[in-house]
């Protein structure tokens, strides 16, 4: 799957990784596709839960190690 913006979000705590996937995904087009990856264990909760809320699509999410990969079409 391609995407067509990354923001890296490794190293960040609760609650900026989702605070900047909503920054980034506002001045996004809908239908375009976000990656984030993140380090956070919290992540793989909050931006699930974020996108059920803001009805914003989690395509996919990957763990590898410690970091995990979101890929989030915007509504």
């Amino acid at each position: 799957m391609t995407w067509d913006e990354d923001l890296d979000c490794q190293g960040l705590l609760c609650p900026l990784p989702v605070l900047r996937a909503r920054k980034r995904l506002i001045g996004m087009a809908p239908g375009r596709v976000l990656r984030i990856t993140a380090t956070d264990p919290m992540a793989q909760i909050d931006l699930p839960h974020f996108c059920a809320e803001a009805g914003h699509d989690l395509i996919n999410s990957r763990t590898c190690g410690a970091v995990t990969t979101f890929l989030i079409r915007r509504a």
